[in-house]
């Protein structure tokens, strides 16, 4: 009998060498100093159809994704879907072919210039899974990184990408969801890459990668975080008319929509954007946004779209009308909960072009769906991430009083400081360490999902982001969280922001006494972080909002005249004493 390769029996090598795809058989055949584009690299089968699941394997048990699931979601095969600010491409293969591939230090081809890879990934091993791997720029420099998978099954609902109802076995469709994960890693500025080494990891899949491009000539004007997904209407056929307050101008304008934490696809038919003039009549007829060229745009679960940009003059601190028409019925969305501004809600009908009120007969307090204005040129962006009191809560409505705007239109007054954009990141109820929304379903008052688990989205991926300013933990305290495990969450996000060339403030912690919750016992903790923010040195700057509104005579409370009245939110004078402290040249 002849002989194959290692005494395997030459029918039998020739009968398994048929079996392995060919993507696989040529990346296996190429050299191993020659990077490859990922699906050259391809070796595991994540999806099968329902009708077959047998013929994927995803987690070596016989488990894989569902096609259906995934086409429900919006996730087809070939579809770029962009994730914090990355455009990935789901895999173009049809079920029960190689999809993905298992991390074991491949050199993968890849181009671009940016602040951060993107990596499409889930694992596979129960819990989470990590390796090192390394990036090889075009000027032959290179710089370590390490990425970190969690499970596709146990993995924290909060920071995924998408969520999939069911999963599928080899005997039919099983209990528990699938999840799948975006994760980026800082990349060395300015420098094009030209690989990447993958990290070698039992256990991490690799779906898509991608460099996250940097937002060059464009500024952040205004932003909001999604808080959650809450029920609505059910909207049919309806226009949104939301109200944004911008903090710098420019000549050109784009807009960013989220579909963060859905379940299902949203429809956007239309969209157009006006300067306000009252209420929700326009100063002119609202001009046409596009989406690569199309009027409207299917936006996947869990990935958001960005607008064409489009010649138009945004006034600074001004007030703009973002109208889009949702063809369909819209039974829940995502949004920002508290917008502390009026907005409007359209009887049936396009009416995105509209120049009067008349249509829009309903108000709104949230913003659903939108979550960025973006403006030509300037110098970026500052971001504050916060809670209620960056939020507004208490503040008086339609008046824009929060303290970054306050902040931003001091910048606009000024020129020894750069006018940077002033981005407000702020959830009424958000902590630092915990989730008040656990990143899946549909929730009434949301809180958003831990600074920690939206750091990337809501500070990192935003338009040239400059300086963060973070301004949380009393909502920690007053929960019971120790100044030790606040500490920690505070310091991995100012090394976090250090990683990726974001300079980073903190603010002290204000005080909270004579409101619920605020005991002796919380202000010691209180205290602790203070003392910790001011002399520990971790962040580049220190913003002493404490010693700004604390009542010298009772430092356990504000100031009455900067009070609110429930002791835990400044008014307006106090927002405004918070924005006024603001030392510009540590921005």
């Amino acid at each position: 009998m002849h002989r194959g390769v290692r005494g395997v029996p030459l029918a039998l090598a020739l009968f398994t060498t048929a079996l392995v795809p060919a993507s696989a058989a040529r990346a296996s055949a190429a050299p191993s100093s020659a990077p490859l584009p990922l699906e050259r690299f391809f070796d595991n089968v994540a999806v099968s159809d329902d009708a077959r699941p047998a013929e994927a394997d995803f987690d070596g048990s016989g488990a894989s994704l569902s096609a259906r699931d995934l086409r429900a979601a919006g996730w087809l095969p070939g579809r770029t879907l962009t994730v914090q600010g990355a455009a990935l491409t789901w895999p173009h293969r049809r079920p029960g072919e190689p999809d993905n591939v298992r991390a074991d230090g491949q050199r993968v081809r890849l181009g671009g210039r940016g602040d951060a890879l993107a990596f499409l990934v889930a694992g596979t091993r129960g819990g989470e899974t990590a390796g090192s791997g390394t990036v090889t720029y075009a000027d032959g420099r290179r710089s370590p990184y390490r990425l970190t998978a969690p499970d596709w099954r146990r993995g924290p609902l909060a920071t995924k990408a998408v969520a999939l109802p069911h999963v599928n076995g080899a005997g039919g469709r099983r209990t528990g969801r699938a999840r799948l994960y975006v994760v980026t890693v800082p990349l060395l500025p300015g420098r094009a890459v030209a690989s990447v080494r993958l990290p070698r990891a039992a256990g991490l899949h690799v779906f898509a990668l991608a460099v996250r491009a940097a937002a060059g000539g464009w500024s952040g004007t205004w932003a909001t975080a999604t808080s959650g997904v809450t029920a609505v209407g059910p909207w049919t056929g309806r226009t949104l008319r939301l109200v944004v307050h911008t903090s710098v101008g420019g000549p050109r304008v784009r807009l960013r929509f989220d579909n963060t934490f859905a379940a299902t696809p949203v429809r956007i038919g239309a969209a157009t954007v006006a300067v306000r003039a009252a209420g929700a009549a326009a100063r002119g007829r609202p001009v046409r946004l596009a989406f690569r060229g199309a009027r409207g745009v299917v936006v996947p679960a869990g990935a958001q779209a960005v607008t064409d940009p489009l010649g138009f003059r945004v006034p600074a601190d001004a007030d703009l009308l973002v109208s889009f028409h949702l063809p369909g019925t819209v039974r829940a969305a995502p949004g920002h909960r508290l917008a502390v501004q009026r907005s409007y809600l359209s009887a049936p009908g396009d009416h995105t072009a509209d120049r009067r009120a008349a249509a829009y007969t309903t108000a709104l307090t949230s913003w659903p769906l939108l979550t960025g204005v973006d403006v030509g040129g300037g110098p970026g962006s500052l971001v504050a991430l916060g809670d209620s009191i960056t939020d507004g809560d208490r503040s008086t409505p339609d008046t824009d009083r929060r303290w970054p705007d306050v902040l931003a239109a001091r910048l606009l007054r000024q020129r020894t400081a750069p006018r940077y954009g002033v981005l407000n990141a702020g959830i009424a109820g958000n902590r630092v360490v915990a989730d008040r929304y656990p990143g899946d379903g549909v929730f009434v008052g949301g809180a958003g999902v831990s600074a920690l688990h939206r750091l990337d989205r809501d500070v990192f991926a935003q338009t040239s982001v400059r300086t963060a300013l973070v301004f949380e933990g009393v909502n920690d305290l007053r929960a019971g969280t120790t100044a030790a495990r606040l500490v920690a969450g505070l310091r991995e996000i100012a090394d976090r922001a250090h990683d990726r060339g974001v300079r980073v403030l903190a603010a002290t912690v204000l005080p909270c006494g004579g409101s619920s919750r605020c005991t002796p016992a919380v202000e010691a903790e209180r205290a602790e972080v203070n003392t910790w923010i001011r002399d520990s040195g971790v962040y580049d700057g220190v913003l002493d909002f404490d010693a700004v509104l604390r009542d010298p005579a009772r430092p356990t409370r504000m100031l009455p005249g900067y009070d609110s009245g429930d002791h835990l939110h400044p008014g307006d004078a106090g927002l405004a004493a918070l924005a006024e402290s603001v030392d510009l040249a540590l921005l």
